[in-house]
């Protein structure tokens, strides 16, 4: 197919409520904002979205629709670059990286729809099954609720494997963080993995007792023990305990994480598609960590992360993060049950195959 240029690209942003008040190990909130992208050409629309401020939408519409519009649909390589040139000064990390990661998810599910493919197809499938693991847990929930949403991952969907919030306060409330893990392990049985994340919480050393402290407990995950930009420090504890150590959600391009393994700071990388420059950017990251002997796991958002990790022959699995499966729920049809902890993108229906549910979004739209 040639000669479909883009002809529309438009970006709005809605801010959801959580359902309950939610914190982590370092920080607090009481909603989520997603920024999605919709850009059309050859009678075709596709959908991104990141979940990131609202200035991401003016980015989209500022800075990057001219860097889109008019262009071949097909060359999302072209726009891509097109897309970093334009943010050079303003740099494309951050509000400028959502933003491009928006619109880049945006092109792929265009591309695919106007091939008639879905999207793992296009990409070229290694996989039907994408493994998930169930992640909320906040600091914020008291045990009954805690006990309520891992077991009914574990023994009501069946998805075996869970990862709770720790660190709590920055790292002060270490006894609290090791009831917790108790109260998770007691929660989901002995047969299913249990992970931990404390968001950059912990000191190195502080992170090593607590993984010693909770040993019993057979966590098998710790994710960001200490800030993901001390890489002395998350290698520290790597080498210390024996939990696999993940960091690299906030990786922004291949020079980030290319440093970030080259460190020996992580047993498995973690990237963001909505972050790290979107299906594009997320495929590069794949590679760094192939290239360094890891696997590379998808942080939150897994509707939109399931084809793309379809296509990798290095996926651990994703994140299927309480808030973003409730918003993306809500948004679109075509979402992806995680049935025995796993989910499977449709092989027949285009693009992402998600279709925007406007109605039930127009209440949470600000911008």
């Amino acid at each position: 197919m040639t000669d479909t240029p883009v002809t529309g690209l438009s970006a709005a942003v809605y801010t959801i409520p959580t359902d309950a008040p939610e914190a982590d190990g370092t920080t607090a909130w009481s909603s989520t904002t997603m920024v999605l992208v919709r850009v059309q050409a050859g009678g075709q629309e596709g959908l991104g979205w990141t979940y990131g401020p609202a200035a991401c939408a003016s980015v989209v519409r500022e800075t990057l629709v001219d860097c889109v519009l008019g262009r071949e649909a097909m060359d999302i390589a072209g726009c891509f670059a097109s897309m970093l040139g334009a943010v050079r000064n303003q740099g494309a990390a951050g509000v400028c990286g959502y933003a491009i990661s928006a619109v880049d998810i945006a092109l792929w599910d265009l591309k695919a729809r106007l091939l008639g493919l879905p999207l793992h197809r296009l990409l070229g499938a290694v996989r039907q099954d994408v493994p998930v693991y169930g992640s909320g847990g906040f600091t914020t929930y008291d045990t009954d609720r805690l006990h309520r949403q891992l077991s009914g991952w574990v023994h009501g969907e069946g998805i075996p494997r869970v990862k709770i919030k720790i660190g709590q306060s920055w790292g002060t409330e270490t006894t609290r963080d090791l009831e917790r893990i108790g109260q998770a392990r007691e929660a989901i049985g002995d047969d299913a993995e249990l992970f931990v994340d404390a968001n950059g919480g912990y000191s190195a050393k502080q992170a090593i007792r607590i993984a010693e402290a909770a040993r019993h407990d057979g966590v098998t995950w710790f994710e960001e023990p200490v800030s993901s930009d001390d890489l002395a420090g998350l290698g520290q504890v790597r080498d210390a305990v024996a939990p696999d150590v993940a960091a690299g959600e906030y990786g922004s391009d291949p020079v980030y994480f290319r440093r970030m393994c080259a460190a020996g700071a992580v047993d498995c990388l973690q990237a963001d598609a909505t972050r790290c420059g979107g299906i594009t950017g997320w495929l590069r990251a794949a590679v760094v960590a192939h290239a360094h002997g890891l696997e590379l796991s998808g942080h939150c958002a897994p509707h939109l992360h399931a084809h793309a990790a379809a296509s990798i022959p290095n996926l651990r699995h994703l994140e299927w993060f309480h808030d973003h499966v409730r918003i993306e729920n809500l948004f679109f049809d075509g979402t992806l049950p995680p049935t025995g902890g796993v989910i499977r993108p449709d092989p027949d229906v285009p693009g992402l195959g998600l279709v925007f549910r406007e109605a039930h979004a127009r209440p949470y739209a600000v911008d």
